[in-house]
């Protein structure tokens, strides 16, 4: 009798060791170190034609180029995060938490491909399941196939049949390989059925979409090695008590990783929302105060996000700080150079912020509009509707430049503002008569308190 051999993994981050201990030296987390089969067999899922010949080494300057063009996806907020559209032969990693939308996405992107034969694979769903959302969503698509299987082997024997020029895999925990003889879902069965996958979309040139369960802690599940494999990280975030969904790029190997794409979830599938902006921003029949208006970018895209602020004597001993969608420590930064700097008395008060939206921003752009939304409701005293704001605030109270400061303006004269604050020392190279909107530039918070409240 052959003897089984074993291995022990961390469920965490995919740690190997020879055995068993309580705590993880790699990720540092207790009681995550489990025990599985390695032992593989001879049947191997996909096995490619690559393999049979030896590897040779090449001169850089002989190998061929990427001559193969992306695939444009009807879905444009997805292209942009793409970064110009779907790379055949790469492996894209969709994930997010339990409910999100992953799942309608993913089979929304699929039934809008009508050019391209697509094989739909679910290991979560019946085939009643998918046919009853794919009605509700509402796209036809002829050659759209659906697959209800977690064995690779018998995948890949439906994926030879049918020869797809796009795959979706829901969901990479619920695979499983006849290699190893570990649950699914452990780490070893997500690193062989992942490998599998990709070597599977390198060899036929295939674009492949997995969708990947999170844990509680907000991470992909299974081992981190599985992030590694990829081509593209992609995460679906949002509060399944709005209606807004945020997909955004932890990892892209063919553009860039700080594009965002933003989504309206709704009966029929999720809506491509094309301008953020005017989701973002609140219209209201009255001006209320703490509230201002910042102009701030996400990748290449600018947004004009709302930011409120409540300012409000401390009803309990310590004085409350929070902040939504914000860095909290920053705010306390900030509440400190208006005390320091400008002299308010806001130590003795609580201050709660939040971002409009429910989206978070780390755009040091929008430090003066938050210091405007805090003032404002200090003094109780309402900012126009019609105000923005794009600038730093440095801890001497003085207002620091940011970057693309014209595609901030533009976006803010686009959306029907009349004026702009912005640093006097962001004038530079900046020709400020090709924008109707008023710029004004400042470079003190006591100027624009002075501006704004008298």
């Amino acid at each position: 009798m052959l003897k089984v051999k074993t291995a022990f993994f961390c469920q965490s981050c995919g740690a190997k060791y020879p055995k068993w201990s309580g705590k993880c030296s790699s990720c540092n987390q207790w009681n995550t170190i489990v025990e599985e089969v390695i032992e593989k067999t001879s049947n191997q899922s996909w096995q490619p034609q690559s393999t049979k010949i030896a590897a040779k080494a090449h001169l850089l300057t002989d190998v061929e180029g990427f001559h193969h063009p992306r695939i444009i996806l009807q879905d444009l907020e997805l292209n942009r995060v793409l970064g110009g559209g779907l790379v055949p032969g790469s492996v894209n990693l969709v994930g997010g938490e339990p409910g999100i939308g992953k799942s309608t996405l993913m089979l929304q992107v699929g039934l809008q491909q009508a050019a391209l034969k697509v094989l739909y694979v679910s290991g979560e769903e019946s085939e009643q399941q998918i046919k009853l959302r794919a009605e509700r969503i509402g796209n036809k698509h002829s050659q759209f196939y659906i697959l209800t299987e977690t064995s690779t082997q018998k995948i890949f024997k439906q994926v030879e049949e049918v020869a797809p020029d796009l795959l979706i895999i829901d969901s990479i925990q619920t695979l499983h390989t006849a290699q190893v003889e570990s649950s699914p879902g452990s780490v070893t069965q997500i690193r062989e059925s992942a490998n599998e996958i990709i070597r599977y979309a390198k060899e036929t040139n295939t674009p492949v979409f997995l969708i990947g369960h999170i844990t509680k802690d907000g991470v992909l599940a299974g081992p981190k090695v599985l992030e590694h494999m990829v081509d593209v990280v992609l995460q679906f975030e949002g509060d399944r008590h709005h209606v807004y969904r945020i997909m955004r790029t932890l990892k892209n190997r063919f553009g860039s990783t700080s594009e965002i794409g933003i989504y309206e979830m709704l009966f029929s599938g999720l809506r491509e929302v094309s301008n953020p902006s005017e989701m973002l921003i609140s219209h209201r029949a009255e001006p209320f105060s703490g509230i201002a208006i910042a102009a701030t970018l996400e990748g290449i895209r600018p947004l004009l996000i709302e930011t409120q602020a409540l300012v409000s004597s401390a009803v309990y001993g310590m004085p409350q700080r929070s902040a939504t969608g914000f860095d909290l420590r920053r705010m306390s930064m900030l509440l400190a150079v208006l005390e320091k700097r400008c002299g308010f008395k806001l130590a003795a008060k609580d201050v709660f912020l939040n971002i409009a939206g429910g989206i978070k921003v780390d755009d040091p752009a929008i430090d003066l509009a938050v210091v405007c939304a805090i003032l404002s409701s200090s003094e109780d005293i309402p900012i126009s509707p019609k105000l923005s704001f794009s600038a730093e605030v440095g801890l001497s109270g003085e207002i620091r430049p940011v970057n693309r400061i014209e595609q901030r303006i533009s976006e803010a004269e686009k959306l029907g503002f009349q004026q702009i604050f912005i640093s006097r020392y962001n004038e530079k190279g900046l020709d400020l008569d090709k924008f109707k909107i008023k710029v004004v530039k400042v470079g003190k918070v006591e100027e624009v308190f002075s501006l704004l409240f008298g």
